[in-house]
């Protein structure tokens, strides 16, 4: 039913009949009207039709709000106004009826054009009377797509001209829709949909849930709002407008208001007698948010929001194009990260909440975390948490604004943790994780200028194994003794490692230059990995270079799928509407790592006790520390990565001003496994939890070292499963060993690599007092 009923707007006006003089006066301004509309229209109207856009033509700036992966639920919406277009026919009928009990009872029945408003708005401008405001909807549409000011004569014809073009052309349904996606509501919203979500947190999309859908009495008080959407700035507390949570008059002129309109939908047949009795006035608008119009970027997620901007930035659909294109272009962008494991994320790494692992928790007010989760087989960044805002620091990354400069703090020395890296190298090369090295406490290296005699010094181990002097590869990897990976990195090749970094996952560096005091970003994606390693030092092995703990983490993922590497991104898809817009590619790159060196490498770091989760799930990682400066006993970064089958993660803890770590006890004694392996494993525990996936599909196979023995099993073999996650490893059936064996479970007969013979120290039992990782 189209029910009629009368314009409110039309306030019973009659020209006064006070002789023959006033009404020479209403005959010469009618025809004054008629010329302008008629005769000398063909140039008057010929400008307005040709200057001002019709719907078609307007481009109305929409809010583009972005989601987690499920696609449903909100991160951040973004935009300088909040606007998100809902086609007409999926509104339901709550606001429809409401708007024109409220601004035009005759919408259903006139032209679109209040004749007798644009007479009396020229007879006031002849007479010197009060202006009249009056419109009809679609006049009042006109008028915002025109982008007209004022209420004058030569405004008021110029909106009939146009509505009487609107009028014709399109249906009363379609107009309906362009008012209601467009009219201004206060609070920064602009349309009915924005409205909904900013003023009680609902929608008037008809398929949404029953409870989530704006009802009749709140869209009563929406659409109360559009006499004045927002306070006089001149007069805020006189003249308040209608929002009832401005103060206490903008109260009463909402409730007056929203009985206005109660009583027109009465007249209009929207209500029965019975339901506009019963219907009462909503108290549940929400406070006023100054922030309501670009949600979510105070929060964690607002980072998100920054690479997801930065990637878009270099698609084919959107490079070169102003942020505004994708701000306000109305897209519905689906990013990579999963609500839950999102949720587990900020949990365990914002040390200010009480969620975070004792350890540390309530610390000092410099300590700060930073932790990324990618996706094995995908690149898929599933997690990221690299400060409180986005509109703070990114201690997790870096991205490129709108202007191409680069922004973030994500680059820090990796220090021991980036010993995965040589050990993968090492097991490419077919150097097995039993081989024995030479591993005294410190060890001269001439050719990388390591001598006792340099300003560095000897190469120092920061930890102390029982199995010095004579260590096996896995052995030193667990006790991760530097003398050893200096070696190990000597032989393979600075390039070599590099090269490894590079195509796992680390597509940035940071090198230092002479003269410099800040370190500079090298992109090791641009060049061959031999021409980058002339930019660094055998110390690449033992994690002096800054990296990202993006990077980082993607290169744990690639490892946990196999030696199979993805680009990390954020981006699932962009679509508005029905269109797609941009879609992710999930692309793979193989390390070239057979089944065997994988296995040696997942063998090796299940051994690393902070690695250890107490959910059942195999998981491999390595703890690393970097010293501050040249002291030996403080700490400044300290890291924890590594992975299951079916998630990766990387955590750094240190300081947001380059001091220290320090305990609010005072303590210097902060290290990879007592910082951020807490953080590490309590995410990687219950995000791997909140997935409901089956540790069983996800197990490591052991390595059958060639000529060896393999140790004896502690665990029956879990049965050989196709795993269905994107994870491209294959799942072998596995025989899982001790996750931390005696040297005794491992051959002795296997040779020992020395090819210098250097002086030994005589082993301590404590840490030796020397910069470098841990």
């Amino acid at each position: 039913m189209l029910p009629t009923g009368d314009n409110d707007n039309a306030n019973s006006y009659t020209v006064p009949r006070t002789g023959r003089k006033r009404r020479r006066h209403r005959v010469l301004i009618f025809l004054a009207v008629f010329a302008l509309l008629a005769g000398s229209g063909l140039v008057a109207g010929g400008y307005y039709f040709d200057s001002v856009p019709t719907p078609t033509d307007l481009k109305l700036p929409e809010s583009t709000t972005v989601y987690y992966a499920d696609g449903r639920t909100p991160m951040a919406k973004l935009g300088d106004e909040n606007r998100t277009i809902v086609p007409y026919d999926q509104m339901n009928d709550s606001a429809k009826q409401a708007i024109v009990a409220a601004e035009d009872r005759s919408f259903w029945t006139n032209k679109g054009i209040d004749f007798s408003g644009v007479l009396r708005a020229a007879w006031s401008n002849l007479t010197g009377g009060q202006r009249q405001g009056a419109s009809t909807i679609t006049q009042q549409y006109a008028r915002v797509a025109a982008d007209l000011t004022g209420v004058t004569y030569s405004r008021k014809l110029r909106e009939a001209v146009i509505a009487w073009k609107l009028a014709d052309k399109y249906s009363k349904e379609e107009i309906l829709g362009f008012y209601l996606n467009t009219v201004p509501f206060g609070r920064g919203a602009y349309g009915i949909e924005a409205a909904a979500q900013t003023y009680f947190g609902k929608t008037v999309r008809r398929d949404a849930p029953a409870s989530h859908q704006l009802t009749q009495a709140e869209a009563m008080v929406l659409c109360a709002m559009v006499k004045q959407p927002e306070a006089d700035p001149n007069d805020p507390e006189g003249s308040p407008g209608y929002d009832p949570r401005r103060n206490a008059k903008a109260k009463q002129n909402s409730i007056a208001r929203w009985t206005y309109i109660r009583d027109g939908m009465l007249k209009l047949g929207y209500l029965t007698p019975e339901q506009a009795t019963n219907l009462a006035y909503p108290d549940t608008v929400k406070p006023v948010d100054p922030n309501a119009g670009r949600s979510g970027l105070d929060q964690p997620t607002g980072l998100v929001v920054n690479h997801v901007l930065s990637e878009l930035r270099q698609t084919e659909q959107f490079q070169g194009k102003p942020d505004e294109v994708i701000r306000d272009g109305g897209y519905k962008i689906v990013t990579t990260i999963d609500k839950r494991v999102q949720d587990a994320a900020e949990a365990a790494a914002d040390i200010r909440r009480d969620t975070a692992p004792e350890a540390v928790r309530g610390q000092p007010d410099n300590w700060q975390a930073a932790l990324v989760a990618v996706e094995p087989g995908t690149g898929r960044v599933l997690g990221y948490y690299g400060g409180n805002s986005g509109r703070g620091a990114d201690y997790a990354g870096w991205y490129y604004d709108e202007d191409g400069q680069s922004h973030g703090f994500g680059q820090h020395p990796p220090g021991s943790s980036f010993k995965v890296y040589d050990l993968a190298a090492a097991v490419q090369d077919d150097i097995s994780v039993k081989q024995h090295f030479d591993s005294p406490e410190t060890k001269e290296f001439p050719e990388s200028g390591r001598t006792k005699d340099s300003p560095a010094g000897p190469i120092r181990n920061a930890e102390h194994a029982s199995c010095q002097p004579n260590c096996a590869l896995w052995e030193a990897t667990v006790a991760s003794l530097n003398v050893t990976y200096f070696e190990l990195t000597e032989k393979l090749g600075t390039a070599k490692v590099i090269d490894m970094a590079k195509r796992a996952g680390v597509d940035s560096m940071w090198a230092t230059e002479k003269g410099n005091p800040q370190p500079q970003r090298v992109d090791l994606r641009d060049k061959p990995a031999a021409e980058s390693a002339k930019l660094f030092s055998t110390e690449v092995g033992i994690g002096q270079y800054g990296i990202s703990v993006q990077d980082h983490a993607n290169g744990m993922a690639t490892f946990a799928a196999g030696g199979k590497r993805a680009e990390a991104h954020f981006v699932r898809s962009v679509t508005k509407g029905d269109d797609k817009v941009y879609a992710e590619e999930l692309v793979q790159t193989d390390l070239g790592l057979d089944e065997e060196a994988l296995n040696q490498l997942d063998w090796t770091l299940r051994r690393v006790k902070a690695a250890k989760l107490d959910n059942d799930w195999d998981s491999a990682g390595k703890t690393g520390t970097w010293q501050a400066g040249k002291s030996t006993t403080q700490n400044v970064h300290t890291w924890m990565v590594g992975w299951t089958g079916a998630l990766a993660a990387a955590v750094w803890l240190g300081t947001t001003d380059g001091k220290p770590l320090k305990t609010k006890d005072g303590s210097y004694e902060v290290y990879g496994s007592s910082g951020p392996g807490p953080i590490w494993r309590q995410f990687m525990e219950q995000a791997t939890g909140a997935l409901k996936l089956d540790p069983d599909k996800y197990r490591f196979a052991d390595p059958k070292f060639p000529g060896d023995a393999p140790p004896p099993p502690t665990r029956a073999p879990a049965p050989t499963t196709t795993s269905p996650t994107p994870s491209a490893r294959p799942t072998p059936t596995v025989t899982p060993s001790s996750p931390n064996p005696s040297p005794t479970d491992l051959p002795t007969s296997l040779p020992t690599w020395s090819p210098t013979p250097t002086p030994t120290s005589t082993p301590s039992l404590k840490p030796s007092k020397t910069k470098g990782p841990r």
